[in-house]
């Protein structure tokens, strides 16, 4: 991706053609990475657009699915008792189906079909370790599945929130700050009720304004803004901006298990973490200790990124890939097969889990 200059000029507002995200589309999601509750004005001088202009190309990204913002419970909190990456094997006829039918979940943060040592890829929270097991052991209930895999997450180094674009200049990111209002309230460790009312209600759409949560939650505004400035300002929930990947350039993606000595886990978490096209780094509890989910231009650029890792951790060894085929489901938004977003189910990891 390459890096734009400030923006201005009214060729800019022109609207790009079906199956592409010009600049101004991509600058725009990079700042709503950086700030996604940012007030237009605020992200109209460095984008060198006026903040309708702004305000017109988000809701028509978000209309076309092509862009969004959601959130979730950081995956820092204690409430999140297990975060896991689950290989799924299947009847090769009920790949789909199977794919589909668990994105409806809504422990299932992301659902993907893979190319590898297993059929389908999720990525799964649950309130506590209980529930955790009572999803696995679910799974094996489902007919069509043949053999689970569970990883559990025991530390992430890197969460994808944390990944940007390079859709703008440093002085554009310069001008942009990590919070609409500034600083990180010291607020209680862990989610409360409310909170997780909030999170729901901030799912399908991150941007959603004060007023629309105070009336479908029939609550005073002021108090929803004060919860609301708690709870994303309290370091217990992730905003998050995405957009299509394929039209944002980004047309492969894999997940790499990997080894390393136990007293260098944390150092090569951290190192891949550095790393560009590093979306998530994670420590897990198997023989494979370190996975990391790699963002690709390219399937090619993944034995480079291979590489640049072995250069940074000596040690390191790769023990298994699952690369991505199509995205189902990724952090709640159901995907159609070009990227764009078609609906959304909610990450719930408090839900109780149903055999199907």
């Amino acid at each position: 991706m390459h890096e734009s200059a400030a923006l201005n000029g009214p060729t800019t507002q022109d609207t790009p053609s079906r199956g592409t995200l010009d600049e101004l589309d991509l600058a725009l999601v990079n700042a709503l990475q950086m700030a996604p509750r940012a007030p237009w004005a605020q992200l109209a001088r460095p984008l060198g657009v006026d903040a309708a202009t702004l305000s017109r190309r988000w809701a028509r990204l978000r209309e076309s699915g092509d862009a969004w913002v959601t959130c979730y419970a950081a995956p820092s909190q204690v409430t999140y008792g297990a975060l896991a990456l689950i290989e799924v094997s299947c009847l090769p006829q009920a790949r789909e189906t199977l794919a589909e039918q668990l994105a409806r979940h809504p422990q299932a943060m992301s659902v993907e079909l893979v190319a590898g040592s297993c059929d389908l890829l999720l990525t799964v929270a649950t309130a506590t370790v209980s529930l955790m097991s009572r999803y696995v052991l679910a799974l094996g209930r489902i007919e069509t599945v043949t053999a689970t895999r569970t990883h559990l997450v025991q530390h992430v180094h890197r969460d994808a929130s944390e990944w940007r674009m390079d859709s703008l200049s440093r002085d554009q990111r310069r001008d942009l700050t990590e919070t609409e209002d500034g600083g990180v309230q010291s607020t209680a460790a862990t989610l409360t009720s409310e909170d997780r009312v909030l999170l729901l209600a901030l799912a399908e759409d991150g941007r959603r304004s004060v007023t629309s949560i105070a009336t479908a939650l029939g609550r005073p505004e002021s108090t929803v803004r004060r919860l609301l400035h708690s709870l994303l300002h309290g370091g217990r929930a992730v905003l998050r901006c995405d957009a299509a990947h394929l039209y944002a350039g980004w047309r492969s993606s894999a997940t790499l298990w990997m080894s390393v000595p136990p007293a260098q886990l944390m150092s090569a978490g951290d190192e891949l973490s550095r790393l560009r096209s590093t979306r998530m780094a994670a420590s897990v509890s198997a023989e494979a200790n370190l996975l990391s989910v790699v963002w690709l231009h390219a399937l090619d650029d993944l034995a480079r990124y291979e590489m640049q890792a072995a250069a940074r951790i000596t040690a390191v060894r790769v023990l298994n890939r699952a690369v991505n085929l199509r995205w189902i489901k990724r952090m709640g938004r159901l995907l159609a097969e070009d990227g764009r977003s078609t609906g959304c189910v909610p990450i719930d990891p408090w839900h109780p889990v149903v055999s199907t």
